[in-house]
């Protein structure tokens, strides 16, 4: 935790992480030698009306790729040293391409997705991590390193991987992938565990337990 967040957050009534993790080990920092403060879990929402299942050609076709071509989207800014491209430029093989979708409008990142035969997230560190969530909600397959809300979001859905990064095992499994024309998985059931409108009915909720004791 930084500075300032450090500060703010020992002021604060209610500190609130966005996974359970993240509540333990701020939970025993801020409560000092021998005491655990009280911190609220509220994860991050993913707007499930603009992550949703589009036709692969659709999405194709919106950005100009190739209908035939094998693509695995990266999705993330490839300068950020912790989200590791270097890992998804690995996982390229003969015929296929790595995209991403930094700098890109909100509205068309869904189409990025869509068009991807898998997502890709190799990231060294997450506190939350919505990539995973949201090719969930496209379902669209998503091979991701066990960090952020990764391992609770694909735990048990077929097609998916959650596991540190090894080149060979990561490969494996997207093979199927980069064989089908249009690979999906079944993930949007667990991505509206997720959405943003019940996110925010559990901020609404730890505000209004606060409410009492504010007032009491």
């Amino acid at each position: 935790m930084a500075p300032i967040s450090r500060l703010v957050a020992r002021l604060s009534d209610l500190p609130a992480t966005v996974s359970a993790g993240l509540a333990r080990s701020e939970a025993a920092e801020l409560g000092g030698p021998g005491t655990r403060r009280r911190v609220a879990v509220l994860p991050c929402g993913i707007d499930l009306e603009r992550f949703r299942p589009i036709p692969r050609a659709e999405a194709r076709h919106e950005l100009g790729l190739d209908q035939n071509g094998r693509y695995l989207l990266f999705p993330a800014d490839p300068s950020r040293p912790e989200k590791r491209i270097d890992r998804a430029r690995e996982l390229v093989t003969e015929g296929v391409e790595l995209i991403h979708y930094d700098n890109t409008p909100p509205e068309r990142v869904p189409l990025y997705i869509n068009a991807a035969n898998a997502v890709v997230v190799t990231s060294e560190r997450e506190g939350f991590g919505l990539a995973p969530l949201e090719a969930l909600a496209c379902n669209v397959p998503v091979l991701t390193t066990d960090v952020g809300i990764a391992p609770l979001a694909l735990a048990g859905i077929p097609g998916t991987l959650c596991a540190p990064f090894q080149r060979d095992a990561w490969l494996r499994t997207l093979t199927t992938h980069l064989e089908q024309p249009d690979p999906r998985v079944e993930g949007r059931a667990r991505a509206t565990l997720f959405g943003s409108r019940r996110m925010a009915e559990r901020v609404a909720c730890a505000y209004r337990d606060l409410v009492p004791e504010l007032v009491g």
